[in-house]
Parts: structure tokens; C-alpha cells; sequence
């Protein structure tokens, strides 16, 4: 069967059972597969949203084994592993399921936008925070795939619905990166102002309680969030030439006023997928553990646990697990090493015990309830240090850069407890001193960029490798060493992935007005560093 979801976008629900209905068949009375219904509301649309869009925020066995396994995790070594051939080329089958799955949910809001539309002027008034929040978290996964192929059939996709007779015609043209970009952060300013005289009745208010599964009805944390997605976003493109004067303007409204802009700055502010019952098939974290123990694919990389056993990083141990030939001390993965080198490592003795160490898996892969981060409070107080450095606001930028780190050690505890899991034991609390010990370590001189740059790194590592890779692409740091072959297609980690094929078979008049600009080793419009 032809899969044609890139540009048609398949927004009625009738259309999206053709291509879902066979994996997702498991909803509990509040989220039910909306690909199995045949008549929505605005409220079952809205969770149809989070449900097409939960993939790419759980830690889904798809999404770490097939996608970022062998891309993101690498590009930025938060992980270790075997040298192969042509090892920096995106694969074809990671980037395509990754486009398939954003346009899956591109399709349910989409769909949502018709639903909305179609009630009356009263009830939409009455129901507009369900229409704030799908467009915050449909413009927060816009941001990522723009971040991953720059341009992309945007605007004009997902119009199936008004030409069900004749798809040919749903193929839709691509939008700028940068259009892209300016759409979004035009009405992510409109909303974050809508926000704060926003009234929501009662009986609204009950029921999206109980479907937005990200911030529980909150309005405060979906402000936090809009403004958060804002501040990630302006910081981005803040060194574009087409952007710079934009950036510093809203960056230094959103910053000098957190009364009006509040932000995410604490653990409790943190905008993520709960876990609220790891047995339902539809909301769960049970594919981390194939999704990352697969194929040798736990082992830790080199620089990493360098770096943090060099600093005494108290993250460590929540973090990571010794090898088992290695009791008394972490090791990561050289990749500069050869294949075979590599391999012995790996294959470790006759019992396949290694001195490599892996990501800690009651923490990580085999802990269930491991929630969908989204946003949390240290990226926003990185975020925020590395504006005030630039901004000649030193001694505020320590102190937010400092609080990044607590609230990075701090989230990593709050996640480890909260596991299901105990193959590993459970590490002791950090004391205070150890995490002022390591924080003294790290220290606040020199390139301060690159000291804000490796804490994101650590903090990030396999839990948003996407936005990582981001901001290692954006700031240049840290910087990495690969083994290339002579006989290696790419010698260098791409700056961005190509479009899939599914593009040029079938969209293929307007992937001809891009295809110049589809190469991997361009970059995108607000990498200019």
C-alpha cells in the first residue's frame, strides 16, 4: 500500500484508519484511538494530537532503535558504539519514519482545526484553551522537524479532507525553515498575551483536566510552556542576520518580565508525558528497554563518562552502571578506536562480561514509568545563563547556570525513584557538598558558551538527543572526534537529514523546487557559526 501521509496529511479520522488502525487498538475511555472512531468532538481531537504525537516524546522502542540509535546518539556521542561504513549517513528508514510519524500527527491537528471550526462561535470561545494548547504542542514537533530537514510541506499540508476525491491535488508545497519559524513565533507571542486574560468555564475546565495528559489542565504550566518553546526558539535563530534584532527584543521582553512570561525554572514546572498506568498500550515506556539494549546499543561513549568522572560528575551513578569486569571504575567507548578493537571490547570474556560501562537501566531502559520530558527547568536555565553571558549579566548567568545543574542532578533522582525497576540498585542521594564539590570543579571561567554548552550536553544526553544535537550544531560545542574510512560516503556529521524518499516518488513537482537544498551538508538558516 502507498503510504502518501508526507503532503496529504490524512486529517480525517476515516483516512487515518487506512494507515494506524492496525497498531494502535488499545484506548482507554478518555483517549480513544482516533483512528477507530467515526465521529470526533474538540476534546477527543485534542487527545488524538497527543496520542499521534506521543511517539516522539515517549522513549518508544521505534523511535530510539530504528531513529536515533544510529543518528542524534551518535552525532553527539551521548552513547557508545561499533565503528561501521558510512556511520555518519542518516538512515533512509529512520528518516522516513520519522517524517511518517510528525505527519501522522500533522493529520489529527489538522483534523482538529475542521472540528474546531465547525462549532459554533459560542463553543469555540468556550473551548479555545484546547485550541491554544494543540497549537503549542503541534508548533513545539514543527520545530523539531524544521530543526531535522529545514524546509517541509507545511502550510497547505494536510488539506485531504477538502479533496477527498482527489488526492493528486493534496500534494502541497514546501515553506522556508525560516517562514516556518516566523509563523510560529508570531502566534506563540499572540497566545502567550492570550494566556494571561484567558477564562475558562468550569465545565471546560473538568473535562480538559482529564485529556491533557501534559500539564493536567494547568493553565500556568501551558504559559510556562509557550514561553519556554519561545525562549528555545529566539535563542536558536538569535544569531541569524534575519533574525538577530527580532530575537534579542523578545528574548530581553520575555526575560525582564516572568511575571507576564512565566517560565519553566523548576522540577515542578518541568512540561512532560506522565506515565499514569505503565500497563495501558497506548501511554507507556515498556519499548525503552529493546529500544536501547538491542544490538550493543547500551554502552556508554568515552566522552561523556570522561568528562563526568573528571568532575565528579554526582550524576554518575544514576546515570550509568560499571562494567562488570570493571567494578571500580566507569569506562566509555573510544570511537576512535578500530572495528575490531571495538569489538573485543564490546564482546568483553567468555561469560560476556565487559569493563564498558552502560546507561543505568533502572534509571533508564527497563524503568517503565520513565515520563516524556518535553521541556524542563534546566534546559530554560541554561537558556537563560547563556543570555545574560551575552548580555554582560555575569554574575546572574553563574547563578542560572549553577541552578541548571542542581535541577539536572535533582531530576535524574526524581525519575530514578519513580522507577518500577531495580536490576540496578538504587544510588545513594548526592550530598550537598558533592554537588557543590562538582560544581566548584566545573567551574565559571574561560568560555563560559562552552561550560553552558556541556552541561546542556550532559543534561540532555539520551533523553532529548534532538534538541541536543541542536544546540551542538548551533553553539559548536563540544566538539568530537570520529573514525572515518577513506571509503565513507560522509566523513563529517551531517548538519541536517534529507528528505525522505517518499518525497521525491510522489511529491515529486514541488521536492524539485527544493532538491538543490537537499543535501545533507548544508545547513540549516540559523546555524551560522
Amino acid at each position: 500500500m502507498k503510504k502518501f501521509f508526507i503532503i496529504i496529511g490524512l486529517v480525517s479520522t476515516s483516512f487515518v484508519t487506512l494507515f494506524t488502525s492496525c497498531k494502535k487498538d488499545s484506548f482507554d475511555e478518555f483517549y480513544r484511538d482516533p483512528s477507530t472512531t467515526t465521529e470526533t468532538t474538540i476534546d477527543k481531537q485534542f487527545a488524538g494530537i497527543t496520542y499521534d504525537f506521543r511517539e516522539l516524546i515517549f522513549p518508544s522502542y521505534w523511535n530510539y532503535f530504528v531513529i536515533l540509535r544510529t543518528t542524534a546518539n551518535r552525532y553527539i556521542q551521548a552513547v557508545g558504539w561499533q565503528n561501521g561504513p558510512n556511520q555518519l549517513l542518516p538512515g533512509a528508514a529512520g528518516v522516513q519514519d520519522r517524517w511518517a510519524n510528525y505527519y501522522r500527527g500533522l493529520a489529527q491537528y489538522k483534523e482538529f482545526e475542521r472540528v474546531f471550526a465547525a462549532e459554533p462561535e459560542e463553543e469555540q470561545e468556550q473551548s479555545r484553551i484546547y485550541y491554544i494548547a494543540a497549537k503549542i504542542l503541534f508548533y513545539d514537533q514543527t520545530q523539531q522537524m524544521v530543526d531535522l530537514y529545514g524546509n517541509l510541506p507545511w502550510s497547505k499540508a494536510g488539506t485531504l479532507n477538502a479533496n477527498p476525491a482527489d488526492y493528486t491535488t493534496s500534494y502541497a508545497a514546501y515553506d522556508k525553515g525560516e517562514d516556518i519559524y516566523t509563523i510560529i513565533l508570531d502566534d506563540l507571542k499572540a497566545i502567550s498575551t492570550e494566556l494571561n486574560t484567558l477564562t475558562i468555564p468550569q465545565v471546560v475546565m473538568t473535562k480538559f483536566r482529564t485529556q491533557d495528559i501534559i500539564n493536567g489542565g494547568s493553565l500556568d504550566l501551558w504559559k510556562r510552556y509557550c514561553n519556554s518553546l519561545r525562549l528555545r526558539m529566539l535563542t536558536r535563530i538569535s544569531d541569524a542576520p534575519s533574525f538577530s534584532s527580532r530575537a534579542q527584543t523578545e528574548l530581553a521582553e520575555i526575560i525582564g518580565d516572568p511575571s507576564t512570561y512565566p517560565l519553566v525554572t523548576t522540577n515542578d514546572h518541568n512540561i512532560q508525558l506522565e506515565i499514569f498506568d505503565n500497563t495501558n498500550d497506548a501511554y507507556h515506556s515498556r519499548g525503552f528497554r529493546d529500544g536501547i539494549e538491542s544490538e550493543n546499543g547500551n554502552i556508554a561513549g568515552k566522552a561523556m563518562i570522561d568528562y563526568m568522572v573528571d568532575k565528579a560528575d554526582p550524576r554518575l551513578p544514576f546515570m550509568f552502571e560499571k562494567g562488570a569486569l570493571s567494578p571500580n571504575a566507569y569506562v566509555g567507548l573510544d570511537p576512535t578506536l578500530t572495528t575490531g578493537a571495538q569489538q573485543q571490547l564490546i564482546n568483553g570474556n567468555s561469560d560476556g562480561e565487559s569493563i564498558l560501562s552502560i546507561y543505568n537501566r533502572s534509571t533508564y531502559s527497563r524503568n517503565q514509568n520513565f515520563p516524556g520530558i518535553i521541556i524542563s527547568a534546566s534546559e530554560v536555565n541554561f537558556l537563560l545563563a547563556e543570555y545574560h553571558v551575552r548580555n554582560s549579566g555575569d554574575a546572574l548567568a553563574k547563578d542560572l547556570f549553577e541552578l541548571g545543574i542542581k535541577e539536572s542532578i535533582a531530576m535524574l533522582q526524581q525519575i530514578r525513584q519513580g522507577s518500577n525497576n531495580d536490576d540496578a540498585p538504587a544510588p545513594t542521594a548526592p550530598t550537598s557538598t558533592a554537588i557543590n564539590t562538582y560544581i566548584a570543579n566545573v567551574g565559571w571561567s574561560g568560555n563560559k558558551i562552552e561550560l553552558i554548552a556541556r552541561q546542556k550536553w550532559l543534561h540532555f544526553n539520551i533523553i532529548q538527543p534532538l534538541e541536543s544535537w541542536a544546540e551542538v550544531r548551533r553553539l559548536n560545542y563540544p566538539t568530537f572526534t570520529f573514525r572515518v574510512e577513506p571509503a565513507d560516503l560522509q566523513k563529517e556529521v551531517p548538519n541536517r537529514w534529507m528528505l525522505p524518499s517518499s518525497e521525491v516518488t510522489y511529491n515529486t513537482d514541488h521536492y524539485n523546487a527544493v532538491r538543490d537544498q537537499d543535501n545533507v551538508n548544508n545547513k540549516l538558516f540559523w546555524d551560522v557559526n
